[in-house]
């Protein structure tokens, strides 16, 4: 073979291996060649069929998720396969028994060289990326919705990912403070130039930027998307998943989605391997933080956070005793002409304040509606 005489698949089949066992020893005989000790190499044993029988069940869950349009990647099915029925397998294994059930998935094109990797912080909350991207998750004859994404730079924990009806102030709102309850205060966001987080106007903030920036939270941002390559690649992560999971499960809601989609990101970051860092993100977020390189801040509910975490307007009582609450005017029991402020929370619960954030002391509530339409509760 060293020669030239015979290639990898002649000797593959003269021995009865597979050529990836023959190139393995060729390696390994070249290696002893260049160190001087080619007369005493040998090569070692193969180990045999050491395969396992796939279960049952496990075989009907890629079934059923190889045959729904887009089909399920591979990784995604031996993730689903340890997270549903604690059978522990490789993604070549997989592509095996895809294979040789004809459910294989189509050749794809080669894919481009990608850009140079931006560099990586030591230290877990140093910095989040974030972003929203749109997909027809429900398939392709839906619309797209944006998926909010953000992942911490250092451990690679997908520390929220959630489906939104609309990319809106309220979507930001409501995920950052979901994301900021469950794993505390980073530094820094890393996002993009959306009119969300930018502004042109020098010195000024955004709505969303005064919220973080009371808590002591900037922003940077990425010049462009390649920038920002974590979170794009995570992107593409969800964009792989997500479609033929909610074919195979007939989830076409934005609740039960999110559920799911809540499952799938615990299992990913507690057991699944991440490439680039070589062991599960949780991993690396429990080890940075045994060797100090922790910077995240404990979260800590204030008596302002709920209304900083709200869209706020002030409002005038009018001279029917109403106020403004969506395409509503409901009653308010206070004198007509005052001014109050209103606070759209994610929840569809309205809160009527009598001071604002930064005016000193605890949040004056004056009233609360809850509901839509004639379903208004007070």
């Amino acid at each position: 073979m060293r020669s030239g005489v015979w290639d990898a698949q002649t000797v593959a089949a003269e021995l009865e291996i597979s050529p990836r066992r023959v190139r393995q020893l060729s390696r390994e005989y070249l290696l002893a060649c260049a160190q001087g000790t080619a007369e005493q190499w040998a090569p070692g044993c193969s180990g045999g069929n050491r395969a396992r029988d796939i279960p049952e069940a496990v075989q009907v869950l890629w079934n059923r998720m190889f045959k729904v349009k887009p089909p399920a990647p591979y990784g995604f099915a031996a993730s689903e396969a340890l997270r549903r029925h604690d059978f522990l397998v490789d993604r070549a294994t997989v592509r095996r028994w895809a294979i040789e059930n004809a459910l294989a998935h189509p050749a794809k094109r080669a894919k481009r060289d990608a850009s140079e990797r931006r560099w990586q912080c030591t230290e877990v909350g140093a910095l989040w990326q974030l972003d929203a991207t749109p997909h027809p998750w429900f398939g392709d004859s839906n619309e797209k919705l944006p998926l909010l994404d953000m992942v911490d730079d250092c451990s690679r924990v997908i520390v929220g990912a959630r489906l939104y009806p609309r990319e809106c102030l309220l979507a930001y709102l409501d995920f950052l403070s979901k994301a900021f309850r469950e794993f505390g205060l980073p530094l820094a966001l890393y996002v993009d130039y959306h009119s969300f987080f930018f502004t042109h106007v020098p010195d000024n903030l955004t709505y969303l930027a005064d919220a973080l920036h009371r808590y002591d939270i900037s922003l940077k941002y990425a010049p462009t998307p390649q920038a920002k390559g974590k979170i794009e690649r995570q992107h593409q992560f969800w964009q792989n998943r997500l479609p033929s999971y909610f074919a195979a499960e007939r989830i076409d809601q934005i609740v039960r989605a999110n559920e799911e989609v809540e499952q799938l990101r615990h299992h990913h970051n507690e057991k699944e391997i991440h490439r680039e860092i070589g062991m599960p993100p949780q991993k690396a977020w429990k080890q940075a933080k045994g060797e100090k390189r922790f910077v995240l801040r404990p979260f800590r509910e204030d008596p302002w956070w709920r209304y900083m975490w709200s869209v706020r307007c002030r409002v005038r009582i009018g001279t029917d005793g109403c106020v403004p609450v969506g395409q509503h005017r409901l009653p308010f029991p206070s004198r007509v002409g005052g001014w109050v402020l209103r606070c759209q929370q994610p929840n569809g619960l309205y809160t009527f304040l009598a001071n604002e954030p930064g005016s000193g002391g605890k949040p004056i509530v004056l009233m609360r509606y809850e509901g839509t339409g004639p379903d208004w509760t007070v």
